[in-house]
């Protein structure tokens, strides 16, 4: 059961639309600050250009000042950009070497996960593993005596001395 609330529905919603309409002029009055104080800054700053006075070589000198002037102004800039950017390099160098101090660092739970040896194999020595390893095959494997091979001789020699009883008798051992 909810507890009731102290104020009502429609005093809410009033106390709601007086807070959103103070807010949105405070605002409309802070950007209008903001424009007044730059165009004072850039007063200041900037003096009003009277050129109309100038002859052509007047003009000419004024604008290789200001190219000058621009010159410096973008190597400042750039300067200043780098140090920017190198000291926020090394803020997050720091903070990252804070937060590995601290040691606060969170292990994610680890979960079960059932993988095939021919997957862990892979995994594990990557593209070395081209074709499945059957661990089982090669448990029940027993190394065999390999069979003794007979050499392959010319038939024609073969058949002279196979011929009469004499090599029906040889056939008959070597089957033995």
């Amino acid at each position: 059961m909810k507890p009731k609330p102290k104020i009502s529905a429609s005093r809410r919603l009033f106390l709601k639309t007086k807070l959103l309409k103070k807010a949105m002029t405070l605002l409309e009055n802070d950007i209008q600050m903001k424009k007044e104080e730059r165009e004072r800054v850039l007063s200041e700053r900037v003096p009003q250009l009277q050129l109309s006075s100038l002859s052509l070589q007047d003009l000419q000198n004024f604008c290789k000042e200001l190219h000058q002037k621009i010159d410096v102004v973008d190597e400042e800039r750039y300067d200043v950009n780098s140090k920017v950017s190198k000291c926020s390099i090394e803020i997050q160098d720091l903070s990252q070497k804070i937060f590995e101090l601290k040691g606060k660092m969170k292990r994610p739970a680890l979960k079960r996960v059932r993988v095939s040896a021919d997957a862990m194999l892979g995994a594990l020595l990557g593209s070395r593993v081209k074709e499945s390893v059957d661990f089982k095959a090669a448990l029940k494997t027993v190394k065999k005596e390999e069979e003794k091979k007979e050499e392959v001789t010319d038939w024609r020699k073969n058949v002279d001395a196979m011929s009469g009883m004499d090599g029906r008798k040889k056939m008959f051992n070597a089957g033995q």
